[in-house]
């Protein structure tokens, strides 16, 4: 995993004491765990399904990558995804003439429709015929100027939307999201103030909404929760429509940025003290309850990943992790499949290969609706079945920088555990089944280390290594006296326990 505002500082390796990024850990602790299976405390709201972040819109046309949102989707429940450049030269939406070209727009847009997932549409880059300079960014060479006429761009952004809701039905679009540009605050992607993004976002929202007034858009999408307070206040006071708000975070982003002073917490706890700071800030606007879209983050940690979703569960409506696949060339077409330590962004990596990501979403989307009352790691659900629970063992990962694949190892301290969960309500002898996820099941690296840890696996090997990464069939086990079940979990390990009649 890497983080693109640290393009500019590309070079920072992380030092660790692990080898082949396999560290060694302390004697096993104990945790308790409870679960009242008498008691729902609300809906759970499934916000990490609601999006997966992935590249660029031109990747979307090829077949693999068409191949990992089919993947996603049916496993772990996928229902956006949202990429950069819908309307980067590379797609030809106009680079000349005197009217846009939607060709390649609507092979984008049909692709993912086709397969069951709806865009998140960020209104990104600039087309070289409405823009001020010449400036771009990445592999795929967007250009980040603002637009030389607003005016212009305007009527694009009208020309556009309508487009879509003449081809895709009003509908249909009204249930998508228009966010406006990508993080805006950074110069490697606009290269105007934060006073031409807000003038910019002004102009695009209000030529959404000339297409319909129910459609919904949104912005700032900075990164590290930059510019809230500012945007929210210019919105309000030029009447800007603002259905969303949307921001990114990772959790290794620099605190004293984040917080305004320096918060030394630990990076598992950095997004949601951020996402909690944000809620406050938007619903001390006119804008209260206006959804909150963490439109990126990112972890490799499945304990990390349980952890932070649900103590933003509060506070998000939607959280969407960079990225969903690694089919991905933002800055460079990656060297490698897997290798040790940094593994760059995709959860699902070439091949359609799951890593621990990956499955964690997968385990997380068997749970259910309806949340149970819990106690210590744990998020808990009623299912039809009888119950689904989720529990972990969170770890302190640290969380790489730079570019993908500059670091060769990976730093986590934890110990082992022995969680003893008693589940309130369920009798002795009630039946549950159990599955893992961790850095070794659940995981491509093992099967791949035996093989030699191949640069370029054949697809012999692709093969090997993808089916070793599939979540093992689920241990079956009874509760004992008074509902309990203990499980061992080593640093970063996650389980779903799924109850059977446990009413």
């Amino acid at each position: 995993m890497w983080k693109r505002r640290d393009i500019v500082k590309a070079g920072a390796v992380l030092t660790t004491a692990t080898a082949l990024g396999r560290p060694a850990f302390a004697q096993m602790n104990r945790e308790t765990v409870t679960v009242d299976l008498r008691r729902e405390i609300g809906p759970l709201d499934h916000i990490w399904s609601r999006c997966a972040g992935s590249d660029r819109a031109a990747i979307t046309l090829r077949e693999d990558w068409r191949k990992d949102l089919d993947r996603f989707h049916k496993e772990a429940g996928l229902e956006r995804v949202r990429f950069h450049g819908i309307f980067a030269d590379e797609l030809g939406v106009w680079s000349a003439g005197a009217k846009p070209n939607f060709q390649n727009v609507d092979a984008v847009y049909d692709g993912i429709l086709a397969r069951g997932v709806q865009p998140f549409v960020e209104l990104s880059f600039m087309p070289r015929k409405l823009a001020s300079g010449t400036r771009k960014f990445g592999f795929y060479g967007a250009n980040i100027t603002p637009p030389t006429s607003l005016a212009d761009w305007s009527a694009f952004i009208t020309a556009f939307v309508q487009h879509l809701v003449d081809r895709y039905g009003r509908e249909q679009v009204r249930q998508w999201y228009f966010e406006v540009w990508n993080e805006p605050d950074l110069v490697f992607f606009f290269s105007g103030t934060q006073a031409d993004y807000f003038q910019l976002y002004k102009a695009t929202a209000a030529a959404v909404k000339a297409v319909d007034p129910a459609l919904k858009v949104g912005g700032p999408s900075t990164s590290a929760v930059q510019w809230i307070e500012p945007f929210l206040a210019f919105c309000a006071k030029n009447d800007c429509p603002l259905d969303f708000v949307s921001t990114h975070l990772y959790p290794g982003d620099d605190q004293k940025h984040v917080f305004g002073q320096d918060r030394a917490l630990k990076q598992n706890q950095v997004i949601p003290a951020a996402m909690q700071m944000v809620r406050r800030q938007i619903d001390a606007t006119r804008y209260k309850g206006a959804e909150l879209w963490l439109s990126e983050w990112s972890s490799d940690s499945p304990a990390m990943i349980a952890h932070v979703v649900t103590n933003c569960l509060s506070y998000c409506h939607a959280m969407s992790q960079w990225t969903m696949s690694n089919c991905y060339e933002e800055v460079a077409v990656l060297d490698f499949i897997l290798k040790e330590g940094d593994n760059g962004w995709g959860m699902l990596a070439r091949g359609s290969i799951a890593k621990p990501q990956f499955n964690t979403y997968k385990l997380m989307n068997r749970l259910g609706t309806r949340r149970l009352a819990s106690t210590g790691p744990a998020l808990a659900s009623r299912t039809a079945e009888g119950a689904s629970v989720m529990v972990w063992n969170l770890a302190d990962v640290q969380q790489p920088a730079g570019l993908p694949g500059m670091s060769s190892t990976r730093t986590v301290s934890g110990v082992s555990k022995s969680l003893d969960i008693v589940f309130r309500g369920a009798a002795a002898g009630a039946a549950s089944r159990i599955s893992y996820v961790d850095m070794e099941r659940g995981s491509p690296f093992p099967m791949w280390r035996k093989l030699g840890s191949p640069q370029y696996p054949t697809p012999a090997q692709v093969e090997q290594i993808r089916a070793s990464a599939e979540i093992a069939a689920p241990e079956t086990r009874q509760l004992g006296k008074g509902g309990t079940l203990s499980i061992d979990l080593p640093p970063e390990g996650i389980a779903l326990i799924e109850l059977v009649e446990a009413r």
